[in-house]
């Protein structure tokens, strides 16, 4: 554990010492200042995206450049490269802070999901490997993770504070009822309209309030959902164009995953972010800071 302490303060030493280069660059005029705190509003989405970024860059690569006859199969080698990530991502820079404890439900809860949805024929792994539970390779389920991990990571390195935030049952009633509706819809009415309105009632006056660098800024509730399921959209076109998974109007060639997609992508979000709830409780402007600007020695790497 003394060379990850090592790194994680290497790590923060770079990213202080790279501040006091640039703060005063930025100081001098507005729009500067502007183009500083959107830099690392930047970094600092791409340190909280690190296990999806990673993940999603191991599957481009192996697909890619894979040996058509290694004796290993990529999906199993994906397994691993998961397993490993994760501890990384655990262990090093920025993994503390309860991010951890969500993960196995997310990854339990994502599994069961893919192994249903496949045998329903929703869409299909294409490429063998011993590492799966039914048509369901098991680095499926971390991709689940990736999107929770985001999320902890995200509310420790902004400082997400919530005005107005809906009563915490209401949320919950909200994602119990997406994560059901996975399933149910194959055999009742598909009550996913109905979801899209129960949030939009309870979260339509609700904002985030997220603090890039140490002025706190103010973003709609239900636009920062849109937009990460969105980039979510992005990132699975490229996992189909990739054969991580492929919808079956993809089996003929590939083609653009279906913007309705998004809408699901938008259920999961809730849920995901309702399930980081449990480790980081919903908080006021009024509460304490969590991290300190970089310019008093807080950072990326906090």
């Amino acid at each position: 554990m003394s060379r990850v302490a090592n790194l994680n303060a290497w790590a923060q030493n770079q990213v202080i010492a790279l501040d006091a280069w640039a703060r005063p660059w930025a100081r001098a005029r507005r729009w500067r200042s502007w183009v500083y705190e959107f830099l690392l509003f930047g970094l600092k989405q791409a340190f909280a995206c690190i296990f999806g970024g990673l993940m999603l860059g191991l599957i481009v690569a192996t697909h890619m450049w894979w040996p058509a006859n290694a004796p290993v199969a990529r999906y199993a080698f994906l397994v691993v490269a998961a397993i490993a990530i994760q501890a990384g991502v655990v262990l090093f820079p920025g993994g503390r802070g309860g991010a951890p404890l969500g993960l196995p439900v997310l990854q339990l809860g994502g599994t069961l999901q893919e192994v249903f949805k496949t045998a329903h024929g929703a869409w299909i792994s294409p490429e063998p490997s011993l590492l799966r539970i039914g048509g369901v390779p098991l680095f499926s389920g971390f991709m689940y993770a990736c999107i929770g991990s985001y999320i902890a990571r995200i509310t420790r390195l902004f400082d997400i504070r919530f005005i107005r935030y809906p009563p915490e049952w209401t949320t919950w009633v909200l994602a119990v009822g997406a994560y059901a509706n996975f399933f149910t819809h194959h055999y009742l009415p598909d009550i996913r309209l109905g979801l899209y309105a129960f949030s939009v009632l309870i979260f339509w006056r609700s904002w985030f309030q997220y603090t890039p660098d140490d002025k706190p800024r103010r973003m709609p509730v239900i636009l920062g959902l849109v937009l990460v399921s969105l980039f979510i959209w992005f990132a699975e076109n490229l996992g189909t164009l990739t054969s991580a998974w492929v919808y079956p109007d993809q089996r003929e060639g590939w083609r653009l995953v279906s913007i309705q997609k998004l809408g699901a992508w938008y259920l999961l979000m809730l849920l995901s972010w309702v399930l980081v709830t449990l480790v980081h409780r919903p908080a006021g402007p009024e509460a304490p800071p969590k991290n300190k600007p970089i310019a008093e020695g807080g950072g990326v790497a906090d």
